[in-house]
């Protein structure tokens, strides 16, 4: 969900690339450094990071599905959500994966960008074509939406999604879907906002005071919410301490801070992120997917060598799947990292 002025530009140069997903060009990639001796606890600094197949577009939104062990992740721009599955070929699962038909000038991103699974089973998908949250009937693949407008406007291009108590999902709604942005002709919204959908249905705003809110995510009490910013100007993870009713009860507070590592120009931006069962956030920044404390300190780097998007738990658990740039890739971690075993995080 990095959507930098640098990636757009990777973008359009990879347009004219010819793309053969599920091909592994190398067998391991990048590697792992140490920041605070807490990060033993959760990796070892020589483990390697497997690089498990290339050739996307931009691959993002990783999930792991218990039920059928195989891992679900996204190609936004290709527009396809793809199955990788270990001793199995990387296969198209949904195509397309978002916006179905003709793609309108003004969409850049057709398709779908973050995935979770629910207590239910059903795949959740933040759609950045169609703008908006989704569920889908993994057997059938039936597409029901879930929230589409605020107060009578369309969404932006939904970006990510974690869930709350009761049902409640949060996700995210930059504008990286559309063509131009911000000034989009198809942009209804005056602001990038945060949002909350309760079980009934309705649709709060947490916040709309951000620029490019991006990766998001909860604590294991459902407490507090994290939120990244993909903004060059504040890269940081803010978090919203939450009331019984799942919305702010106060303002939030910096939780991490990337601007030293952006202006030594590593590549990414803040993006998505996971909370582990202990509070630790795997989250992306520039250079790759750092371990944060439960108090926003970084442990570590795990680092690719391009900009991560996103990260998953999966497998049983202790496995880190990372997507980055035009890879899927993953680690094997010393702890496990599901919130909820049986559920996918």
């Amino acid at each position: 969900m990095t959507h930098s002025i640098t990636r757009r530009a990777a973008l359009a140069g990879m347009a004219a690339l010819p793309l053969v997903p599920g091909l592994a060009r190398a067998a391991t990639v990048g590697g792992i450094t140490r920041f605070d001796p807490a990060l033993d606890a959760v990796v070892d600094v020589g483990t390697p990071i497997e690089v498990l197949s290339t050739g996307y577009r931009w691959a993002e939104g990783p999930v792991w599905v218990k039920q059928g062990g195989f891992l679900l992740f996204s190609d936004v721009p290709a527009n396809i959500a793809y199955r990788w599955k270990q001793g199995e070929p990387v296969a198209p699962f949904l195509s397309p994966s978002g916006l179905a038909g003709p793609i309108p000038a003004g969409i850049r991103e057709a398709g779908s960008n973050g995935l979770a699974i629910d207590a239910q089973g059903r795949l959740i998908v933040a759609d950045s074509g169609t703008r908006v949250i989704a569920a889908v009937d993994l057997k059938t693949k039936r597409r029901t939406i879930l929230a589409d407008r605020y107060e009578g406007k369309r969404f932006n291009s939904c970006n990510d999604i974690a869930f709350g108590r009761n049902g409640a999902i949060y996700f995210t709604d930059p504008p990286y879907g559309l063509t131009d942005g911000d000034s989009s002709p198809l942009k209804e919204l005056p602001f990038n906002g945060v949002f909350l959908r309760t079980a009934d249905g309705t649709i709060r705003v947490i916040d709309d005071t951000l620029k490019r809110p991006n990766g998001i995510g909860l604590c294991p009490r459902k407490t507090t919410l994290y939120v990244a910013m993909s903004d060059e100007a504040r890269p940081q993870i803010l978090a919203y301490p939450l009331g019984a009713d799942g919305m702010p009860r106060a303002a939030a507070t910096v939780f991490h801070d990337f601007s030293e590592p952006l202006s030594r120009k590593l590549p990414g931006l803040p993006d998505g992120l996971k909370v582990d069962k202990s509070g630790r956030l795997f989250a992306s920044g520039p250079g790759g997917i750092y371990v944060l404390s439960p108090e926003g300190k970084a442990l570590g780097l795990i680092a690719t060598g391009k900009a991560a998007a996103n990260c998953a738990f999966g497998e049983d658990g202790r496995t880190l799947f990372i997507t980055s740039s035009d890879m899927l890739a993953r680690v094997r971690l010393k702890t496990p990292g599901l919130v909820k075993p049986g559920i996918a995080a």
